[in-house]
């Protein structure tokens, strides 16, 4: 399977007082605001860390997904929360926090398979970073 996706970022102004806007091809972002604020204090809008995060979770936690699938899992309840360390100019860490509700599997085989998934996530090996995982397997 092969396939593109696309978005934009516009910026306007000096890096510390300009503004940008992002957009995505499936406008789920539709000009959402990016500025220094954003980026490295408390403002309205996003940020690329935040981005890369949200798209690490939700590529993660398919992945995860398809394996349990694969091993004749079907999971009740995956989150994932990923959080992205940005440390002197460089993204140095990128943690995944794992709660999931699994029926029938065991905390072994649940850490395994989740483990894999970290390995084989597109946006994991597309990341020249630390990935680290913790996981919780609910009842």
């Amino acid at each position: 399977m092969k396939f593109t996706r696309k978005a934009n970022a516009n910026w306007q102004g000096t890096g510390m007082e300009g503004t940008g806007k992002i957009s995505t091809q499936s406008t789920t972002l539709d000009n959402a605001q990016l500025s220094f604020k954003t980026r490295f204090a408390d403002g309205v809008g996003t940020n690329p860390e935040e981005l890369i995060a949200a798209a690490h979770s939700g590529c993660f936690t398919m992945q995860l997904s398809f394996l349990l699938n694969e091993g004749g899992y079907t999971a009740d309840d995956l989150n994932t929360e990923a959080t992205v360390t940005f440390e002197d100019g460089t993204i140095t860490l990128i943690h995944l926090e794992l709660k999931g509700k699994v029926p029938s599997i065991s905390a072994e085989e649940f850490q395994t398979i989740a483990s894999k998934a970290k390995e084989i996530c597109p946006i994991s090996k597309l990341l020249n970073t630390t990935i680290t995982l913790t996981v919780t397997l609910v009842n």
